[in-house]
């Protein structure tokens, strides 16, 4: 591991935590817990910080960011935090004109469409990261022994909202720009991946102690397609946190078909949606892979007989994985009561 002397898994904060253990493929005495989302519109105190901040200026503002991100960990006795930000702040960062439009999301001033467009992209200076450090830093010295998880977002992902220009159902025009100028769609994955592989290295360097890659809308493409014009670049954004060692899960919606390709990309973990039991996930795995999920967010407002039914159900079918995390199949709905989310931990944490 090429990490700082002061880093939690090097210092021994967190090398022994159960999340880790499960993220190394190791069975623990208690089942981790963590939620996608887990920090933000659900909680009233996240609402009550909120007041009077756009979302990308409370992600980059450091004191705000991390206690947005220790707020659920207080709360729900959850197994890790998951650092508050978003996938589009490092392109942000990299001076992209985008905003976070409240009741839509990210919307680009300009969408990214041409060579030309692509070519007039800059890097991302390394100094720009320093809020996300610095805020990084402020979060891994509260949570002692609890990890904090470091995320960033997949180059499709942000390929698709760079095109589109915001967010989109079907993703048409980033998929005719694929086939139509490969060459210019390469550039524009390559530059995604560079830029939010740098935004997941500064987060570990600064402290957090495993990673997750989301992939939000890859579940558009065929696996065919998925290995062909996309997971190069995946692969090249991990590449940027390779040689630090910590554990990186994968994530994706809709990708019950693209497991194993996802897989192979470079992650150690596999975050598998609500679609697919898992069970049958790790079966397409081959047996061999940790899996995280994959509670159906839906039933948060279901009857509690009916959600700890399918809670149950899901911890029995993640026996079938080496080591099993649970969490959602995707993130937290802002409607959820946060007292369901606790009585979940408390749930999992009981099975045995």
């Amino acid at each position: 591991m090429n990490l700082p002397e002061t880093h939690p898994l090097i210092d021994g904060r967190t090398s022994d935590a159960v999340l880790l253990r499960s993220y190394r493929g190791e069975r623990t005495p208690i089942v981790p817990v963590w939620f996608m989302r887990q920090a933000g519109r659900s909680l009233p105190e996240y609402r009550d910080l909120r007041v009077g901040t756009a979302m990308l200026d409370a992600c980059l503002n450091p004191e705000l960011a991390s206690e947005i991100t220790l707020q659920p960990v207080r709360r729900h006795a959850v197994d890790a935090g998951i650092f508050f930000s978003d996938i589009v702040v490092p392109i942000k960062l990299a001076g992209v004109d985008v905003d976070i439009v409240p009741g839509r999301g990210p919307v680009l001033g300009s969408p990214i469409r041409s060579a030309a467009d692509v070519a007039a992209l800059r890097p991302l200076d390394p100094e720009a990261l320093a809020p996300i450090t610095e805020g990084v830093a402020r979060t891994v010295a509260e949570l002692g022994k609890t990890p904090l998880i470091g995320f960033a977002g997949a180059p499709f992902t942000l390929a698709a909202y760079l095109v589109e220009g915001g967010p989109s159902k079907d993703h048409l025009r980033a998929r005719a720009l694929m086939h139509s100028d490969p060459t210019t769609w390469a550039a524009l994955l390559d530059w995604a991946a560079d830029v939010t592989g740098a935004f997941l290295r500064a987060q570990i360097l600064a402290g957090a102690s495993a990673a997750q890659l989301f992939d939000s809308w890859v579940g558009s493409l065929s696996e065919s397609n998925y290995r062909a014009f996309v997971a190069p670049h995946s692969a090249r954004a991990l590449s940027h946190v390779k040689d630090l060692g910590v554990p990186v899960v994968h994530f994706g919606i809709g990708t019950a078909e693209l497991l194993p390709a996802m897989h192979e990309v470079g992650a150690d973990v596999m975050g598998v949606d609500y679609r697919l039991p898992l069970d049958e996930a790790n079966r397409r795995l081959g047996g061999t892979v940790p899996l995280q999920g994959n509670i159906d967010p839906a039933l948060l407002s279901a009857p509690w007989e009916v959600l700890e039914k399918h809670v149950l159900d899901v911890l029995r079918r993640g026996e079938a994985a080496p080591a099993h995390v649970v969490n959602l199949g995707h993130g937290v709905p802002p409607e959820t009561d946060p007292a369901v989310l606790s009585r979940i931990v408390e749930l999992v944490h009981s099975y045995a």
